[in-house]
């Protein structure tokens, strides 16, 4: 494992770190604010997807249907700049239909040959849509994906676009018919972001405005290559040492194995691997950037603690029998942070 994980490409450094980041972020502004026009009441899920695409990762949205997930993810695509494209996952996906498959052909004189047909995996955002709804079969073929940037069919190698994301949507209300996703591809994705319902102010105005007269089509703001060299410029932000220790401390206390509580010894069943660290490393770099900041600090550690870490986590079955909960768990690793 290394610091390349979540990277999806190799840039540049950046010649004026300090003018290309107060440059990046009006630009970046102006990008929550086109998605703010078509998403009403979402801002910190906005701000958490947005996070996780300058760092170079996948997101994992966990919401009950209705809560624009799909919008936001299309909404994504055209603001950004990005060939978007979307799955709907269900049990009978094969793995061919996401990555592709080798057809045969014959040309005029007979002569035959296998052709690479891409699927819709080969593009920059992709949303698998109810992704626990496929197969563990197709679930893996998506984490290679995700994982390496590229689809191996047939002996052969196909790299993917740069840059490359997934966003998966989850229905956390209906588990029947579902394949849980493994640890494994679990900690492929960077964040979890939970959707929860708008408030009342936000709904009014998202009734007001998806019932009457269509709107005009959301306008680009980001222009091609934009997002690879943001990506580039948050590995260059610098991390004081108190933000390092609070993220070592963080990550290290919410392991059974490592915890000095003693509470969160007996409540786990397992903890976040160094992947995690990497991730909030990069994802409290993705926040400062996107408040137009150039450092992180401890405040964006514990902004983004629990969407980094509560999809790598599990309670122990006497801890869910006593009715524990994660977020309880991680509420208390953030305050002993100081």
């Amino acid at each position: 494992m290394s610091g390349q994980d979540f990277i999806t490409a190799p840039a540049p450094a950046a010649a004026d770190p300090v003018g290309d980041a107060d440059r990046l972020a009006g630009r970046l502004g102006l990008v929550r604010s086109r998605i703010g026009e078509v998403i009403y009441g979402q801002h910190q899920v906005v701000a958490e997807v947005l996070i996780a695409l300058l760092s170079g990762g996948h997101a994992l949205l966990v919401g009950a249907p209705g809560l624009g997930k799909t919008l936001l993810v299309e909404t994504l695509g055209i603001v950004l700049g990005l060939e978007a494209r979307r799955v709907q996952f269900t049990p009978d996906l094969m793995p061919a239909d996401i990555t592709g498959s080798e057809i045969l052909e014959e040309d005029a004189g007979g002569r035959r040959a296998f052709r690479f047909v891409r699927g819709p995996v080969f593009c920059q955002l992709l949303m698998a849509d109810e992704i626990n709804r496929a197969s563990p079969r197709t679930q893996s073929a998506l984490l290679q994906a995700m994982q390496e940037h590229r689809v191996a069919v047939a002996g052969y190698d196909h790299s993917l676009p740069a840059p490359f994301h997934v966003l998966a949507t989850q229905n956390p209300i209906e588990q029947e018919g579902t394949y849980p996703l493994p640890e494994a591809q679990l900690d492929r994705f960077l964040l979890q972001v939970d959707l929860d319902f708008p408030d009342e102010a936000a709904e009014r105005a998202m009734l007001l405005a998806t019932t009457g007269v269509p709107r005009d089509r959301v306008q680009p703001v980001l222009a091609e290559g934009e997002l690879l060299a943001a990506q580039a410029l948050v590995r260059q932000l610098p991390v004081g040492e108190r933000v390092v220790d609070a993220i070592l401390a963080l990550v290290r206390g919410a392991r059974p194995e490592t915890a000095a509580d003693e509470r969160v010894r007996r409540s786990l069943a397992w903890g976040p691997g160094p992947r995690a660290a990497q991730a909030l490393m990069l994802a409290v770099r993705a926040r400062a950037l996107l408040d137009g900041r150039l450092s992180p600090s401890l405040d964006d550690v514990a902004a983004l603690a629990h969407p980094v870490l509560r999809h790598r986590m599990a309670l122990s079955f006497a801890a869910r029998a006593e009715g524990a909960s994660l977020a309880v768990i991680i509420d208390g690793l953030v305050q002993r942070l100081g």
